[in-house]
């Protein structure tokens, strides 16, 4: 309680605060454009069809280094298609995004992303983990016949949009005669990708830092 003549002292915005506002527009913008690539894609692509068929519009075809298209692709797995197609992966990939999703709050809000490489890593990781996590929610319900389906069974077709499809010409194996083909991606697999080459980076600095403060 305030006494009479005491100054009232105003508390001004932390400016942890402010990063964390900050961060999460980052955050934002970049979920954005993840969705907004992926529906693109998913209004003027057509479906895959099993088992080879995908609606293929080249981009660069004359690049020695690389050759690149804007494919639609359906990846009910993880990297790499690990566990497409199965009946679980739906629902266990979800869970583990979901899971993830709540570890990364905690963990920011217990202040474990305390410098500016794990700050980036952690906007990275949230974009990545929000863009597929709604695709896993979402995506099942848009797919032709959608609507004669039971909202279990459109749940159960939810899927992540790839669409960024690279390959390499100059890179042949037995396997690749024509050239290596990089699996088909999106802007979320990619803010995980360069979240986690930044905890890696972060990784050889931390001792550092921490020897540092031991000091102090």
């Amino acid at each position: 309680m305030l006494r009479m003549g005491e100054p009232i002292l105003l508390t001004p915005i932390m400016p942890k605060n402010r990063i964390t506002l900050v961060l999460i527009l980052i955050v934002a913008a970049l979920y954005v454009l993840d969705q907004v690539t992926k529906w693109w894609v998913v209004f003027n692509f057509a479906e895959p069809q099993p088992p080879f068929f995908m609606d293929i519009t080249p981009v660069v075809t004359d690049c020695p280094l690389f050759h690149f298209n804007l494919v639609r692709a359906h990846n009910q797995g993880v990297a790499f298609g690990m566990g497409d197609g199965t009946v679980w992966a739906p629902f266990v990939f979800l869970g583990v995004q979901v899971a993830a999703l709540v570890a990364l709050i905690v963990f920011y809000c217990r202040g474990f992303f305390h410098n500016r490489l794990l700050k980036a890593a952690w906007v990275c990781i949230m974009a990545g983990v929000l863009g597929n996590m709604t695709d896993r929610l979402l995506q099942g319900f848009y797919l032709k016949g959608a609507e004669a389906l039971s909202f279990f069974e459109n749940f159960a077709n939810g899927y992540v949009v790839d669409f960024l499809d690279f390959s390499f010409p100059w890179i042949q194996t037995e396997m690749f005669p024509y050239g290596y083909h990089w699996p088909a991606f999106n802007v979320a697999d990619s803010c995980v990708c360069i979240a986690a080459g930044l905890f890696v980076i972060a990784s050889f600095f931390e001792p550092k830092a921490v020897k540092e403060k031991l000091k102090d």
